[in-house]
């Protein structure tokens, strides 16, 4: 889906203050996650709604069974969350909460971030406050997803406080997938303000990369790795290293940054691939010190035979679990690769291994990693248990948050 490069007239309105358009009460005994500190209520926790006529992505207030305000939200009839909170007292008012929040958010990424980066999520959803907002930073460019209909409706605000605060060279929505389906929405993709350059180079950790905001992944990258792309790093040195479901080449380069002797990188994407070999460029290496493979990363694991072992194995697989349905499918789909690549490991040899589905997480994901455990015949240290970096927060009481799950194993040789 390709930008467009003139403005919509939204995107450079006045500022328009942002008003509660109606009340929300909850059912007796419903209430209990809210003050836990989930934002998302569910539509069958739902008593009444005052008035009847709101509609999709009204700001409204939230109160308990018996008239008790608890905090503020926005709306939508026709989806199975129906308010997500944004705030869970009204101390702050509508009009300065986006701002407020997008401070918050940038002083932690500025003690958070090393200096030598300059790509990172400033706004995380959620975990944030700004339920349904995400947006990322590459270099001087700033990318922001609205994936909910009262997300949408705060473009012009979000906009605004992103150029008062922040200042970026340019602003780009790439707004698309499932959860903005489910809110009646369609994709959207343009450029909000300023003009971006032809290609974005940005760094991490002092790594070059080459952002593509028309066809990349995400926002354009997978900012949530970075911190366990640093690990491999620190574990590559003299290391035979596979990067399964390479993309563009993330967790490879960091490999090469940490002196890996070997590097295998294989990915079913030819688009991905051409990616890897730009930033490859982009970093000094030569096209040699890399193997490309392109093809299904099971079938590959399958195929290894003999002595071809690996000192080191990334294994970040696609969700694998889309919905609910998809469970137990994925279950089966992770034990096996799982059990392949625990095969393909050196004796003494690390295995990072992901799950970023969110409907397979947490301790499912280490249920399934463990029958691979069985199945290969090895026996392996859990040595840590992975997630994204500080920049991708997630509420306490919002378990939901948490879609990325990893374990650093090593073989007990």
């Amino acid at each position: 889906m390709a930008l467009t490069t003139k403005p919509a007239p939204h995107a450079l309105a006045a500022t328009s203050p942002i008003a509660i358009g109606g009340l929300i009460f909850l059912k007796p005994g419903r209430d209990g996650p809210v003050r836990g500190g989930n934002p998302w209520i569910f539509s069958q926790a739902i008593a009444r709604i005052e008035p009847a006529t709101l509609q999709a992505g009204d700001w409204v207030e939230v109160r308990d069974a018996g008239g008790d305000t608890m905090g503020l939200g926005y709306y939508n009839p026709a989806t199975t969350i129906a308010v997500r909170m944004l705030s869970f007292d009204t101390a702050l008012a509508p009009a300065v909460l986006i701002r407020h929040r997008l401070r918050r958010a940038l002083a932690l990424r500025q003690r958070a971030v090393r200096g030598d980066t300059d790509c990172y999520r400033l706004i995380n959803g959620d975990g944030d406050g700004l339920s349904g907002i995400v947006v990322d930073r590459y270099g001087g460019v700033l990318v922001v997803q609205l994936l909910t209909a009262g997300a949408d409706r705060m473009r012009a605000e979000i906009v605004a406080a992103l150029r008062e605060t922040v200042a970026p060279q340019a602003i780009v929505e790439r707004s698309h997938g499932a959860v903005r389906k489910q809110e009646g929405l369609a994709d959207h993709a343009e450029v909000l303000a300023g003009a971006p350059p032809a290609e974005t180079i940005a760094t991490e950790h002092g790594i070059r990369l080459a952002i593509d905001f028309d066809h990349g992944q995400k926002t354009g990258a997978f900012l949530d790795q970075r911190e366990n792309r640093a690990m491999v790093r620190e574990l590559a040195g003299g290391a035979r290293v596979l990067d399964a479901y390479c993309y563009a080449g993330g967790f490879t380069l960091a490999a090469l940054a940490g002196e890996a002797r070997a590097v295998v990188a294989v990915d079913s994407s030819d688009r991905a691939i051409a990616m890897a070999r730009r930033n490859l460029e982009l970093n000094g290496h030569r096209a040699d010190r890399v193997e490309f493979v392109r093809g299904d990363v099971l079938r590959y694991l399958a195929d290894l035979a003999g002595p071809d072992r690996f000192d080191l194995i990334v294994l970040d697989p696609p969700p694998l679990a889309r919905s609910l349905k998809d469970a137990a499918h994925a279950a089966r789909l992770y034990t096996d690769l799982n059990a392949f690549a625990m095969r393909a490991l050196a004796p003494g040899g690390y295995l990072m291994t992901f799950s970023c589905s969110i409907h397979f997480r947490g301790e499912d994901f280490v249920r399934a990693v463990r029958i691979a455990q069985t199945k290969s015949g090895r026996r392996l240290q859990m040595i840590a248990r992975l997630g994204p970096g500080p920049d991708h927060p997630v509420l306490l009481g919002h378990a939901e948050g948490e879609y990325l799950t990893g374990l650093l194993l090593a073989d007990l040789a």
